[in-house]
């Protein structure tokens, strides 16, 4: 088994150095591998069945997770868990999402932003999301795990840099009919959406909206700071929808 990650992560090394974008690629790579290699892929027998691995999942996610009601203790575990987070995905749907959005709207982004300022950008953006979803939540034992507020804050930069990039969305009310928009109209009303459900999230288990919100502001307002009046090309390929699964709260 370990053989075959192996090998599999050195196919995904090699086409990652020869593309446009290769730290968005590197990304996609080591969330799939860490999923796969944890228990939530329920991939490794090893872990077990029914209630053990179920037992075994939530361990994992409190290791590897933001609790906010331990971030705080000072501990220097804890204070690393909003970036170890970041690669921490709870199912199949939550994982494929991320990974989904993160593809779309990385690699343009990548490319205007350059490599180093990308992961920068993205992991600093990720972390701070995180943390503020823990301060507004400070008291939840609750752990939270998932990439979508980096995630969240690449589709800010993206609104900001690519305002009138094409935007394919899927909306149930046409039957999903494939409709395309420019960023400025699919993207803020997405973040609409955020804010709405937001203010609906019931305490417990579920998607941390708040992330969502603060990853998209940082993305859009570093953006905007850094460089200014956007000059960037627009006419751009047509992305999906975004859709980002949640900061998943298992």
């Amino acid at each position: 088994m370990i053989s075959k990650w192996s090998a599999w992560i050195i196919r995904a090394g090699r086409s990652v150095r020869g593309s446009s974008a290769p730290v968005t690629y590197a990304l996609i790579a080591l969330c799939c591998t860490v999923f796969l290699a944890g228990p939530a892929s329920g991939l490794n027998p090893a872990y077990g069945t029914g209630d053990e691995v179920l037992a075994v999942q939530r361990a994992y996610f409190r290791r590897w997770g933001v609790i906010p009601a331990e971030l705080f203790e000072g501990s220097a575990g804890s204070a690393l868990t909003p970036l170890t987070a970041l690669f921490v995905h709870g199912s199949w749907v939550h994982l494929l999402g991320n990974m989904l959005f993160l593809y779309v709207f990385g690699a343009m982004t990548e490319e205007w932003m350059g490599r180093v300022q990308f992961i920068l950008f993205y992991v600093g953006c990720g972390y701070l999301a995180l943390l503020g979803y823990a301060v507004a939540n400070a008291d939840s034992e609750q752990s939270l795990v998932g990439a979508s507020g980096a995630i969240s804050a690449v589709l800010g930069a993206f609104l900001y840099l690519f305002p009138r990039a094409r935007v394919t969305s899927l909306l149930p009310f046409l039957f999903f009919l494939p409709v395309r928009f420019p960023a400025w109209v699919v993207l803020p009303f997405w973040a609409a959406l955020q804010w709405l459900a937001a203010g609906r999230a019931p305490d417990g288990p579920g998607v941390a909206y708040l992330a969502h919100l603060i990853g998209f502001g940082l993305g859009f307002g570093y953006a905007s700071v850094r460089y200014g009046r956007p000059t960037g090309p627009t006419r751009v390929k047509a992305a999906p929808a975004p859709a980002p699964e949640g900061e998943n709260q298992p």
